[in-house]
């Protein structure tokens, strides 16, 4: 397994970010967007 990530991979990342950040009034709600986004991440991918 790669530690790194590639170009692609980061620029969708960011993108997705900036898409979420777009649709909150606040930085409370972007805050709590990303901390729901977080805990629906699947376990199995922790090292």
């Amino acid at each position: 397994m790669m530690d790194g990530m590639t170009d692609k991979q980061f620029d969708r990342i960011i993108k997705m970010v900036s898409m979420i950040l777009d649709g909150c009034k606040d930085l409370e709600e972007a805050k709590e967007k990303i901390a729901e986004l977080l805990e629906e991440r699947p376990q199995s991918e922790e090292a």
